[in-house]
């Protein structure tokens, strides 16, 4: 039933892709879990925010269809604003470019 709301929100024009973003989280915890080295070969400096953006970024898409279902004003809220959403995207860019330049 929750699969048929997201995709009932989706096609409605309303903007906000709440199972692509739980995909894409689910897809960026999983490749972390197989290559944990993205993140711990950085230096503290640097690990701290790609931990906290990360923990916000997977966070946010894991709560969102939540939020979006149960109906929660605060947490709809918090989960979806514009900064939220974009922390998602630029957390794999981050991975992404982390991966590739090494």
């Amino acid at each position: 039933m929750m699969i048929g709301t997201f995709l009932a929100r989706t096609r409605s024009g309303q903007g906000d892709r709440p199972l692509v973003a739980l995909l894409v989280a689910g897809g960026l915890a999983a490749w972390l879990l197989w290559h944990p080295g993205l993140v711990q070969g950085l230096s503290w400096p640097w690990r701290w925010p790609m931990v906290v953006l990360g923990g916000w970024a997977l966070g946010c898409a894991f709560l969102r269809p939540l939020a979006l279902e149960v109906g929660e004003r605060g947490l709809w809220r918090l989960a979806g604003t514009a900064w939220s959403r974009a922390s998602l995207p630029l957390f794999a860019l981050l991975l992404a470019g982390r991966a590739l330049l090494g």
